[in-house]
């Protein structure tokens, strides 16, 4: 294709949505923050929703099954929790485990789904809440797949400045802290997705961003997809259908204004994220067409004239191709990861400096002693979920959707992923989707980042390198795919 065409990004695939309600009922045990002194929900900030999104290339053969997007309201599932809520949808479904992975919000508002924490106030509603779950993702995932109908998937890149580098240097302490580092940098890409079907009629949108959910924080006691669900709401509003939100790497990344109690800093950070999508969505060429120059127009200028033409026979085919690997990197543990055993030990004597703390009614010293002991407590779940092997097998799915690369992830990956992957393979747009079924690995911070005082690198469960380990293994599937495209 010539200097004079713009080429409009774009997959031809099947696609079919559903979208349910997943808000956990009201007193649900709700202490995702060490720093927080209550246990459980008080309210609804905003509805949490489930969004299951079914793919399928345009030409099926018995092979070709169905893959799905599962866009939660949560910050994530404990392997226990993960293993038996996909079993389960799997189950009542009918669908391969294998064709299906969640994508968490990462919200940090949604309350703690972990069944080690029934005995705590609130707890005891999470059993109940758990296997009512799979019911709901079930009937999502089989009317998605009931609806799939060919769909053309248009994408835009733009860029929003809600997120923010969040490594910060505090010089006081002598060592990092995780707020807001106006100096720090970070790829602040946006890419929206607009499925159409065949009457160029809205069937979804999906947007793909990398910024930690964490507009609230311990003082908030309300349910809430943070700023995700006044983001839904911008775009749902315009366009009337569901929208998906992925979260992109973001390990380093938060908002700008976050770590508070005030809903309406989320509602905030959510419209200014659904604005700068709206952005995208209005760039858009129309459905299935690329920008092609016509002709010279005289003028008082001599004007360039361009025009939208559909796409001919061999774009259509190009944009159409489907294909997908799902792979397992095995990558090194962390030299010197404590065992279960010390852990127990250490959470032991921190328990019972909290309940010293507690009888002496010292505030001060009970939120401390509480959020070291909440820290000890998520390390504990870390260490006895990791597979007893000499090596961790990273889960990672990479997709081809015609001239897009669709990646998901397991685990927290720093924003440098998202910026090396879309610079090295610009103009493809590359969908990053983290916390892909969960997070056992935990932070994946690069090198760099081991040698300094930073939260991400001190509760990582893998060794320097890894990162860059993940970077390589994706970027030499891409090469090879957009080689073979190009012979």
């Amino acid at each position: 294709m010539g200097a004079n065409v713009l080429r409009t990004p774009t997959s031809r695939c099947r696609l079919g949505v559903s979208r349910c309600n997943i808000t956990p009922p009201v007193g649900i045990y709700h202490r995702m923050w060490g720093a927080a002194l209550h246990d459980r929900s008080e309210g609804v900030h905003r509805p949490l929703t489930a969004t299951a999104v079914a793919f399928a290339p345009l030409e099926t053969s018995v092979d070709d099954l169905p893959r799905f997007l599962i866009a939660l309201d949560h910050c994530l599932f404990r392997p226990r929790e993960m293993r038996e809520v996909l079993e389960q949808t799997c189950a009542l479904s009918g669908i391969a485990e294998s064709q299906v992975t969640f994508a968490f919000s990462h919200t940090h508002a949604a309350g703690f789904l972990n069944r080690r924490r029934t005995d705590f106030p609130g707890g005891e509603l999470i059993p109940s809440y758990l296997e009512l779950l799979p019911n709901r993702l079930a009937a999502a995932c089989l009317t998605a797949l009931a609806t799939l109908q060919p769909a053309t998937l248009t994408y835009a890149t733009t860029t929003c400045g809600l997120g923010r580098n969040r490594d910060l240097w505090d010089e006081s302490l002598g060592r990092y802290v995780c707020g807001l580092n106006p100096a720090g940098e970070v790829d602040q890409s946006l890419l929206v997705v607009r499925a159409t079907d065949e009457h160029d009629q809205v069937l979804a949108t999906l947007v793909n961003y990398g910024c930690h959910p964490t507009t609230l924080a311990w003082e908030n006691r309300l349910i809430s997809p943070d700023y995700v669900g006044a983001m839904r709401e911008v775009i749902e509003q315009a366009t009337r259908a569901p929208c998906a939100f992925l979260l992109s790497p973001c390990g380093d990344v938060g908002p700008t204004f976050g770590f508070t109690g005030d809903h309406q800093v989320a509602d905030r950070n959510g419209r200014q994220l659904g604005y700068a999508a709206l952005s995208a969505l209005e760039s858009m060429a129309p459905p299935g067409t690329d920008y092609h120059y016509l002709r010279a127009q005289p003028s008082g200028a001599l004007i360039g004239v361009w025009e939208h033409r559909p796409h001919e026979e061999s774009r259509r085919v190009e944009t159409a191709c489907f294909r997908a690997v799902q792979t397992a990197l095995h990558l090194p543990y962390r030299t010197g990861l404590p065992t279960p055993d010390e852990v127990e030990d250490d959470l032991q004597a921190l328990t019972e400096a909290e309940t010293a703390a507690l009888e002496t009614g010292d505030e001060a010293a009970l939120r401390e002693v509480r959020a070291r002991v909440e820290r000890q407590r998520r390390l504990l779940e870390r260490v006895e979920s990791l597979p007893l092997r000499d090596d961790y097998p990273l889960p990672l799915g990479i997709w081809q959707l015609g001239d897009a690369f669709w990646i998901t992830v397991e685990g927290e990956p720093y924003n440098l992923l998202q910026a090396e992957l879309r610079r090295q393979f610009a103009p493809h747009p590359v969908i990053i989707t983290t916390i892909a079924n969960g997070s056992r690995c935990s932070y994946l911070p690069p090198r760099e980042a081991y040698d300094k005082s930073l939260y991400q690198s001190e509760i990582a469960v893998l060794a320097p390198g890894c990162l860059e380990a993940v970077t390589a293994a994706i970027r030499s599937q891409l090469e090879q795919w957009r080689a073979e495209r190009t012979v």
